[in-house]
């Protein structure tokens, strides 16, 4: 009976002092998840950024090899987080038209804009800024496009008639157009500027200003026979 209590009371004592040991042994494998999760953050982070400065000597320049030289990740790695070369392309054009249309709608939001003209002079002078000052976007959105995977089309389809949405409400607030325009209008003037876009920064790193001239002349033309009756 004796010896039996003396057991008791080794068990319970050994148990108060195994919760402790239990919440301190969580607590560092928290820390430690912590500290994983982070380095996989700046891991592709570091990947990201490789990638688009690598761009800036050509959209073939950019392979998986050459990031992790760069980076100092083995390819091996690189995969851990994306699937292949495309998926980073994905997640470098998802980071840019955000940026991009941050951009834009702030642009749009702080003038008046009372015609058409210029709207579309607003949106294609901040178009054009962005891509001079991400000359890694230009090789990714046009000397790119025909090395694109399905899923990067895919994106850049959904976000261009995401785009193509956006403006034609903006235009149907500001009342510049008529309400019946159909939405597709601003997406074939969108397209037809992004095509323009093409050329003019295939003849030029800054983009050819005649060309851009040109892609204002056309777009407005364009959109001016949707134009709201005064």
């Amino acid at each position: 009976m004796i010896r039996s209590r003396i057991v008791i009371e080794k068990a319970r004592r050994s148990a108060r002092t195994s919760v402790p040991s239990s919440r301190s042994g969580a607590a560092v494998r928290s820390a430690r998840s912590a500290g994983v999760q982070r380095r996989g953050v700046e891991r592709v982070q570091a990947i990201l950024d490789a990638a688009s400065e690598l761009l800036l000597d050509g959209y073939e320049a950019a392979t998986l090899k050459a990031i992790a030289e760069r980076t100092g990740i083995p390819v091996a790695s690189i995969y851990h987080y994306f699937a292949d070369r495309h998926q980073i392309d994905v997640e470098l054009i998802q980071r840019h038209v955000r940026a991009f249309d941050d951009r834009v709608k702030a642009a749009l939001d702080a003038s008046p804009l009372e015609t058409l003209p210029e709207a579309v002079e607003t949106v294609v002078d901040e178009s054009v800024a962005y891509f001079r000052e991400n000359p890694s976007l230009i090789q990714l959105w046009y000397v790119g496009r025909n090395s694109m995977s399905k899923t990067v089309r895919d994106f850049v389809r959904a976000y261009d008639a995401s785009r193509a949405e956006e403006l034609a409400a903006f235009l149907l607030r500001r009342k510049l157009v008529r309400a019946d325009m159909p939405t597709r209008v601003v997406g074939v003037a969108c397209e037809a500027a992004d095509r323009l876009f093409d050329t003019a920064f295939e003849l030029s790193p800054q983009g050819d200003e005649g060309t851009i001239v040109e892609t204002k002349r056309l777009v407005t033309a364009y959109l001016e026979t949707y134009a709201a009756r005064t």
